[in-house]
């Protein structure tokens, strides 16, 4: 039975590709067979040829995957802000049945799919007339678990503390917390740890710095993760 993971983020920029991408990478590497999927896609650059792969092309060549990255991403947007604001500027608004429909198609070809978020955890993914679509109703949609990535610096016990006490009332499992821009030896990004974990209860489960090729965990703990 296909196991899936949601990655999500306190925040824009914080890197969830990036660490998405390590953690397809190294279950793929462990010999899992490891997916990937993404509802939303915006601020892809469009050429003649259509649109660039953006976060999936990059995903995709991270872990190795020889597949067209188009097929990992549900709606495609060109304008660099939220999905729901893109779709009402670009047409082509989200539709929740699709994107069950797509994540099925992964969850059949891959034992582990790692689908992935856009913006932080309040992202409106569609909002008009037609639907109400908030990331947190895909989530709850596909019935799964999650982590979290934060930055490992300042404000992020702020962050993680809020983003973390709002998916708790929304009742969304989060599995774990991971750090990126980590610099080892680092006493303030140490604390943030110990201060988050205090604050949430919540685990960071790995650290990720700068340019890393592999993440700092265990395949096999990795992939417990998945439910």
């Amino acid at each position: 039975m296909t196991k899936g993971l949601f990655v999500t983020a306190t925040g824009t920029d914080i890197g969830k590709t990036f660490v998405t991408a390590l953690i397809v990478k190294k279950l793929r590497a462990a010999g899992y067979n490891a997916g990937y999927y993404k509802a939303a896609l915006s601020g892809v650059e469009k050429t003649e040829a259509g649109f660039l792969a953006g976060d999936a092309g990059y995903v995709t060549r991270s872990a190795g995957m020889e597949e067209d990255p188009g097929k990992f991403v549900s709606y495609v947007y060109e304008n660099a802000v939220s999905p729901h604001l893109a779709a009402q500027l670009e047409g082509n608004p989200v539709e929740m049945r699709v994107v069950k429909a797509a994540y099925a198609k992964a969850t059949a070809e891959y034992d582990y799919v790692t689908m992935e978020g856009s913006g932080g955890i309040v992202c409106p993914i569609r909002y008009d007339s037609g639907a109400h679509i908030l990331l947190e109703d895909i989530i709850k949609e596909l019935k799964l678990s999650t982590i979290l990535v934060a930055d490992a610096g300042l404000g992020t016990i702020n962050a993680v503390v809020l983003t973390i006490a709002y998916m708790k009332q929304r009742n969304i499992a989060v599995k774990g917390i991971i750090f990126n821009h980590f610099h080892a030896g680092n006493v303030m990004e140490w604390d943030n740890k110990k201060m988050v974990e205090a604050l949430t209860g919540v685990p960071v489960i790995a650290f990720v710095k700068e340019n890393d090729t592999e993440i700092s965990m265990d395949a096999d703990a990795l992939a417990a993760l998945y439910e």
